[in-house]
């Protein structure tokens, strides 16, 4: 499944429990998020672990379980892997992506193969490397360093035009947004101007603050974007982060989505081949609207931030009104990505919300703008 950005993969738990997993280069671990379930099992943990959060200070704590078994039916299998269970479910996840998710699965645990991602198609392939032959005609190969079973990409960045800074980017299938940057890790990586505060995304440990904005380009081997909707993220210097091995930032599924990608950790390499996204333009939210999914089957819709300024609060929309129809429709015929996808319609285009707040049923209408 393709959802929200997210690639999920429904994968048999200790061989028979079919739960749902993101799939994530990002992650050097597979985690599940649930333990209820692994306590339900009788997964023995071994010892516990400290693991920090996304916005990359909030420790969390989590338990190792080892032999556990990973199962595509009639595809691949992973007979005895050491994950990590968290203590609580700090992701809460089916709020922003509104599906079901249970954990987050390392591409590492498929690292053997050749690894080809057709964002299109909604398929992952795992080749056989000794039977593999990269047909290469418009793939660009990219050297990539490994460090800890992620892929990381250095390379070119342009904020603004006349500005190059050279970065190093992990490459994140786990991060449903095109690039983020961590403003404090290169003098020119700043946030332009006319960016906006705001979350720039949900992570383990809950939602993380920062600024969104455009950046004028980054490059991707002999291919590059323009124009792409980023996220800035400030760190804690402070601390020990040996971990994130010297790394600006991350490009995530947006971005990745606009081509076919291979992955071959054994030779450090990745290629990219355009597919019919490449020249979309980055399309950014135009309502000021953050909203997450909750109730049964996610169709209960909470605004969880109004952008000062925006459409959305000129229009006296607040934080805590429940969405019961768009455009006339119900929400319980929408989804979470429909609503998203109708926010981000054309500037001028007038929205019709049915809003529900303190019992009483309210009629708001948003005109969709640009915001960065």
């Amino acid at each position: 499944e393709y959802v929200n950005n997210f690639i999920i993969l429904t994968i048999n738990f200790n061989g028979f429990l079919p739960l749902k997993f993101i799939f994530d280069t990002g992650a050097e671990h597979t985690i599940l998020t649930k333990r209820q379930i692994s306590d339900l099992l009788r997964v023995r943990y071994e010892r516990e672990f400290r693991v920090t959060g996304s916005d990359l200070k909030t420790p969390l704590i989590a338990y190792l379980a080892r032999g556990i078994r990973f199962d595509i039916p009639d595809k691949v299998f992973a007979p005895s892997e050491d994950i990590l269970i968290l203590q609580e479910d700090y992701f809460r996840f089916e709020e922003y992506a509104g599906v079901d998710v249970h954990g987050i699965l390392s591409s590492v645990a498929f690292s053997k193969f050749i690894i080809q991602i057709n964002y299109e198609r909604k398929i992952i392939s795992l080749f056989d490397r000794e039977m593999y032959k990269m047909r290469e005609g418009d793939y660009a190969p990219i050297s990539v360093e490994l460090f800890r079973n992620k892929i990381y990409l250095n390379t070119s960045l342009r904020v603004l035009p006349d500005s190059v800074a050279p970065v190093k980017l992990l490459i994140d299938t786990g991060a449903g947004l095109p690039l983020l940057l961590f403003s404090n890790t290169h003098p020119l990586l700043h946030p332009p101007a006319n960016s906006i505060s705001s979350n720039i995304g949900m992570g383990l440990g809950g939602y993380i603050e920062g600024y969104t904005g455009r950046v004028h380009g980054v490059e991707l081997g002999k291919y590059a974007q323009k124009n792409i909707i980023t996220y800035f993220q400030q760190i804690d210097s402070s601390q020990n982060l040996d971990y994130l091995n010297k790394r600006n930032g991350l490009i995530g599924n947006t971005l990745l989505s606009r081509f076919l990608v291979v992955l071959d950790y054994q030779k450090a390499l990745i290629w990219l081949k355009p597919s019919r996204e490449y020249e979309d333009e980055f399309v950014y939210d135009r309502s000021g609207l953050s909203i997450i999914a909750t109730g049964r089957k996610f169709s209960e819709f909470i605004v969880q931030n109004v952008l000062p300024g925006s459409p959305a609060a000129e229009a006296g929309i607040e934080r805590g009104d429940r969405i019961v129809a768009v455009r006339r429709t119900p929400a319980g015929f929408l989804n979470l990505s429909d609503i998203q996808r109708i926010l981000q319609k054309k500037p001028g285009k007038q929205i019709r919300l049915v809003v529900k707040r303190d019992g009483r049923r309210l009629v708001k209408k948003i005109v969709l703008r640009d915001l960065i």
